[in-house]
């Protein structure tokens, strides 16, 4: 990672602020703006000077609600920016639907002049769709990566918090940008600046693009057992391919039935059923972010026939994935998105 320059040597400091364009798309979440638009506002508070400054974009070029329901004007539509704009696309619920081909056209034009683009939790969605990412690292919220992979074979997806690669930029969406826009400050104008708008937003733990999203798997299962974790490990990643109890037991060391006797220990369940909900959470995830046959996705989550895995599925949601994927426009989040913090 390259040094940033001291705040000495920043040619931010200029007259002419560093601005920001925010195309929020409909539905856009909230968190991963307002934690994108405060620090810069805090930069400015700081300095005493206006180092950044920043517009609302949207396709309207009205309003556009946001994921909780809040209405936002908007200052510009998609209109043609000066080369220096640093576009940030704010995604959220429904991206799929979202992500028009008014708002892919625009996107593409800016990219070919030039300008930085930024996806926000889900709005690396748009940036793939837009080809915008074609050949470069990136992330997206973990419970999207599943669908993700799936429709962007060309773009390398991460588990980072952000990503940089050249002049694109991806968060995984919530606190994460606020990672990213303190990476920026810090670029533009030091450390010392960066670090005194972490404190003012009570941020204590700044994050580079090396931390990933998740919580490790002894934090998430609240259970401190290294073999245990090991085998879930093993079992997160071999899910298209799902590997036997004996495999997994003799891999850690252990008998059959001393895996067995761990996980109904810690995680009341057997090791069967455990490793059965991750894959039919996978499958879920699949139903609901993207567009593969229900078939594909039993393949895909390692179920050897569509009824097998219609049978699981009906057992452990209370409906069926044809059901599932039926009724994805009458829920909150509608198609493409389940989940979006």
């Amino acid at each position: 990672m390259s040094t940033p320059p001291t705040r000495a040597t920043s040619t931010a400091t200029k007259a002419e602020p560093k601005r920001f364009i925010f195309v929020l798309l409909e539905k856009f979440t909230l968190l991963s703006f307002s934690c994108a638009i405060e620090p810069l506002r805090l930069a400015n508070y700081v300095s005493g000077k206006e180092l950044y400054s920043w517009k609302l974009a949207g396709e309207s070029g009205k309003e556009v609600s946001c994921s909780n329901g809040a209405t936002f004007r908007l200052d510009m539509g998609l209109e043609e920016l000066d080369r220096e704009d640093v576009i940030l696309v704010c995604g959220g619920l429904d991206i799929s639907r979202t992500t028009t081909r008014s708002v892919l056209n625009w996107l593409r034009r800016e990219a070919r002049r030039g300008n930085p683009v930024a996806g926000l939790c889900t709005g690396a969605h748009t940036l793939a769709k837009a080809g915008l990412l074609d050949g470069k690292r990136a992330t997206i919220h973990w419970e999207n990566q599943d669908g993700f992979l799936e429709e962007f074979e060309q773009v390398k997806l991460t588990k980072s918090v952000f990503v940089v690669d050249g002049n694109r930029m991806t968060t995984a969406g919530g606190t994460s940008s606020i990672d990213l826009m303190l990476k920026i400050i810090t670029a533009d104008h030091g450390n010392d600046l960066a670090n005194t708008v972490a404190d003012l937003l009570i941020y204590s733990t700044i994050r580079t693009d090396q931390d990933t999203q998740r919580l490790s798997i002894p934090t998430r299962i609240g259970v401190r057992h290294p073999k245990l974790s090991q085998v879930i490990q093993m079992m997160e990643a071999n899910i298209e391919d799902p590997l036997s109890p004996a495999d997994l037991a003799d891999q850690v060391g252990m008998s059959t039935r001393q895996l067995e006797r761990l996980f109904r220990r810690y995680l009341n369940r057997s090791p069967k059923r455990y490793y059965m909900e991750l894959r039919l959470q996978k499958a879920r995830n699949l139903l609901m972010q993207t567009d593969m046959s229900v078939i594909n996705v039993a393949l895909a989550c390692g179920f050897a026939s569509p009824s097998h895995f219609s049978k699981c599925y009906r057992s452990h949601y209370n409906t069926t994935p044809y059901r599932e994927r039926g009724t994805q426009g009458g829920t909150p989040s509608g198609h493409g998105i389940r989940l979006s913090i």
